[in-house]
Parts: structure tokens; C-alpha cells; sequence
């Protein structure tokens, strides 16, 4: 297997109405992540509480996308340059590093996630040479999962009262079937390409 099949690279970017402030306090908190990112946090524990500077922080996670598989994995916050950013190294199904940056734009605040990361869980690692676009896929799906659900969830805090607060549509939940059909053909395709690939070199063979 090519081990390059294994290493990921994202960059997503956001554009979000509101002030660096408000993003890092929400994506800085990740006790908080089931509840305002459910389509993607199913758990998250926190190991070790940060210090003074908000460094040293560790939290265990089980997380998904649309696909029909979980991640387990842990991270520790090692920088941090509130509210400009943090960064985060993970270790587990994956390992990797992860860099949140903030800037202030006017009203907006441009958000970038740098994502550098190798796969361990079995599954993803076997099938990487195979799968590796549609696993991509899975990534980006559940960062604009993200996105939308944080502008949902400042809009909540800002709301002035229950009522107003009750007129935020809630984070769009997680995704329990959408993705077996997607594997299942993909996977097909792939064993079809290779007995085609197989048969087609026998008959060079033959010849």
C-alpha cells in the first residue's frame, strides 16, 4: 500500500457574521460541541482541563460525517493566541495537527482550519488507496456542517430573549443511512475495475 494513500491535507474556510471574540469562545469550548455541532460530535469528555493560558487541554471524542463509520481520537490544545486562534494535535483513528485561525473582517470573521493528518483506523487505512475522494468528501461535508451550525449557534447567543432564542432552528443533526449505499457502490465499482484490470492481464499472459 502507498502510504501517501493514508496522509489528508484540508484547508476550510468560513465566512462568519461577527467578532473573533464570539467565534473562539465558541469553537475554543469543546465540552460544548454535542450540542451546537450533533451532526458530527457524538461525544466529547474532557481528559484534562486547560491551564491559565488555555493550553494543555485534552478531550476524548467520538465523531462521524455522513458516512457509516465513527472516529475515535483525542486531542490536546498546544497554542493558543486568543481570540485569534488556536491548535490542536490529535491522536488516535488519526493523527494529526489542526490550526484554527481568526481574522477580523468588518462585520465578518474569516475563519480557516488547517488540517494535516494520517489515518490509523483500520478501515480508513485499508481502503484509503480506493476510497481516499470519497472519504474527502466526507471531511468537507462535515465542516460546512459546521459552518452553518455556528452561525446558528451565535445566533442563539445573541438572541435578547426565550422567545427570540426559540426562532433559531436548531444545528442540523447527524446522518444515520446516507452513506451505505455511497460505499457500498463505490466499493463495487472498485472490485468491478480490478477483476476487469485482472481478467485484461491474463489475456496478455494467454497472448
Amino acid at each position: 500500500m502507498n502510504d501517501a494513500n493514508c496522509d489528508y491535507t484540508f484547508l476550510s474556510r468560513w465566512r462568519i457574521e461577527g467578532t473573533c471574540g464570539e467565534v473562539a469562545d465558541v469553537l475554543g469550548d469543546p465540552l460544548q460541541l454535542t450540542r451546537w455541532w450533533p451532526s458530527v460530535y457524538l461525544d466529547v469528555r474532557e481528559l484534562r482541563p486547560p491551564d491559565a493560558r488555555g493550553l494543555g487541554r485534552r478531550v476524548a471524542l467520538l465523531t462521524k460525517g455522513w458516512l457509516p463509520y465513527t472516529i475515535t481520537w483525542e486531542f490536546e490544545v498546544v497554542a493558543s493566541e486568543y481570540p485569534n486562534g488556536f491548535t490542536i494535535v490529535a491522536t488516535g483513528d488519526f493523527d494529526g495537527r489542526g490550526v484554527w485561525t481568526f481574522e477580523q473582517d468588518g462585520a465578518f470573521v474569516d475563519v480557516t482550519y488547517d488540517w494535516r493528518l494520517r489515518v490509523e483506523k483500520p478501515l480508513l487505512k485499508n481502503l484509503s488507496f480506493l476510497l481516499k475522494p470519497i472519504f474527502e468528501a466526507n471531511h468537507r461535508w462535515a465542516m460546512t456542517q459546521g459552518e452553518q451550525s455556528l452561525k446558528l449557534e451565535l445566533l442563539r447567543r445573541r438572541a435578547t430573549s426565550d422567545a427570540a432564542r426559540a426562532q433559531v432552528p436548531p444545528p442540523p443533526g447527524p446522518v444515520t443511512y446516507a452513506g451505505v449505499a455511497i460505499v457500498a457502490g463505490a466499493v463495487a465499482i472498485g472490485a468491478g475495475m480490478a477483476y476487469l484490470l485482472i481478467r485484461a492481464g491474463r489475456r496478455r499472459d494467454r497472448n
